[in-house]
């Protein structure tokens, strides 16, 4: 039985109540004692309507869910509901077939952490889960992540998830591969992203006044500073932050643009099912699509990489920044 959080807050108020032989729950009850453990679980005030019980009862007298023998007792004008067995609760319950599939699954979703620096303790985390539920078998890999446990810098993931955590400000020895030699900043550390492979930090840069992004690669050494760490600006939230570009280089001299592209009829399908960007929008009889985005190198890459497959309709500036690598190129195949 597929369950979110809230679902499962409610299932253990339920339980807690069904449990009382000596009081008695009707609806309003059990609605009331739901509400409560949501605010206790969330921090917020949420609604639980009759609609929203009913079904939650049933589920879990269900098969597929605990399959709970739950007893409606008329007292007065009112239903009350109680477990038939006092000493039955949906906690003592064995883990079930479908949970163990479940279960089955997520490590192998986790085994592709093994290596990763941080997440030296998921080894023996995995090793406790495979040997208490049974579940070790042939070892094989049978699903395959983008991955490369060789590249380089991935050893600075664990100091700055610390400092993140922690609010520590830090002392970044930085090479930019277009740089002759390397540059010392302080930074205060807020988010780190991947992109196409690669990982980055996002910081305050004391030097600049503004948010910067250093590729983890290029780091040559970090240190903690015993400075007064700056907070994120409040305007900024790292789950937005991206929305309107592709990949992680935010132009300040650029606005978003609306991109007009033709796709080659062989290639739209694949574009279509995959979109390059989440403002896009797809216009099957002219092979066309549209995003909204502000033009980055990443961008002009993407697009580059579908050859003579994709061709920039508009606007011009984006069509010239895709001129502009298409006569460089035609420089080395002539």
């Amino acid at each position: 039985m597929a369950q979110n959080k809230g679902a499962i807050v409610r299932y253990r108020a339920i339980d807690k109540c069904l449990r009382k032989q000596n009081s008695m729950y009707g609806i309003e009850e059990l609605i009331h004692a739901c509400e409560e453990a949501l605010y206790d679980a969330f921090s917020e005030r949420m609604t639980v309507s009759r609609r929203q019980i009913f079904p939650d009862l049933n589920n879990m007298e269900s098969n597929a869910g605990y399959r709970a023998d739950i007893e409606r007792v008329r007292n007065g004008r009112k239903t009350c509901y109680r477990y038939a067995d006092p000493n039955f609760s949906i906690e003592k319950m064995p883990i079930t077939d479908d949970e163990m599939e479940q279960l089955k699954e997520t490590i192998l979703m986790l085994n592709r952490f093994k290596g990763m620096p941080h997440f030296e303790w998921m080894e023996e985390l995995l090793s406790k889960l495979e040997d208490t539920f049974h579940l070790k078998g042939s070892g094989d890999s049978v699903i395959g992540f983008e991955q490369n446990l060789d590249l380089k810098g991935l050893e600075n993931i664990t100091p700055l998830f610390e400092a993140i955590v922690n609010r520590q400000v830090l002392n970044i020895r930085y090479k930019s591969f277009k740089a002759n030699k390397p540059i010392t900043c302080e930074v205060h550390p807020y988010f780190l992203k991947q992109y196409n492979n690669r990982w980055f930090l996002f910081g305050w840069n004391t030097e600049f006044s503004a948010i910067t992004n250093f590729a983890l690669d290029r780091i040559e050494s970090i240190s903690t500073m015993l400075a007064e760490y700056r907070d994120k600006p409040s305007d900024i939230n790292f789950d937005e932050y991206f929305d309107d570009i592709i990949g992680v280089t935010i132009p300040k001299d650029k606005r978003i643009e609306h991109i007009i592209m033709r796709i080659a009829p062989d290639q739209y399908p694949y574009i279509k099912n995959k979109p390059l960007h989440p403002s896009q929008h797809n216009y099957d009889k002219e092979y066309r699509i549209t995003i909204d985005v502000i033009p980055n190198n990443e961008l002009i890459a993407l697009l580059l990489s579908f050859g003579s497959r994709l061709e920039v309709l508009a606007p011009q500036t984006v069509r010239d920044m895709m001129r502009d690598h298409v006569k460089t190129l035609n420089k080395f195949y002539k």
